[in-house]
């Protein structure tokens, strides 16, 4: 069983976990500020980037792909941001959010890329834990089956 650090819990691992790497897990965001928004977490303690093991960003490469490819054929985004924004949960983390020119949807739900073309507007969007149960469960199914959370 794995140590959690607390920042992997206060975006509700593991229940929105939809993969576990070595040294990082991927985790639908639970404020869906545009569809398919992600938290890139890793699994150690550190608080900052540079303390990372060297191992773990090797492997960044390979979760860095993975995210990629299933949200551009599952959403097919227009562009990907990464947000290293450490200011309130101090483990090292990423929000990956896809972004969208126009609304997308996703069975009953449609959202809209508020920020678009600027920058994300991270408080937007949806906290429906309905929206995000039913993206973790699609996007697990999509993820390589090497990586997908059991």
């Amino acid at each position: 069983m794995m140590d959690y650090n607390p920042t992997f819990l206060k975006f509700n691992g593991p229940a929105t976990q939809i993969a576990q790497y070595d040294y990082w897990s991927v985790l639908v965001r639970p404020k869906q500020c545009t569809l398919g928004a992600l938290v890139l977490v890793a699994n150690g303690p550190e608080t900052q980037f540079s303390k990372l093991p060297s191992q773990a960003f090797s492997e960044q490469e390979h979760v860095i792909k993975d995210i990629e490819q299933v949200l551009s054929t599952t959403f097919d985004y227009d562009k990907i941001n990464y947000l290293m924004l450490m200011m309130v949960d101090p483990n090292v983390h990423y929000h990956v959010i896809p972004r969208y020119e126009a609304p997308v949807s996703f069975e009953t739900w449609s959202l809209e890329d508020a920020g678009w073309p600027g920058q994300p507007d991270l408080a937007g969007g949806s906290a429906d834990g309905e929206l995000v149960a039913s993206l973790t469960t699609s996007l697990k199914a999509a993820w390589p089956a090497a990586s997908r959370a059991s």
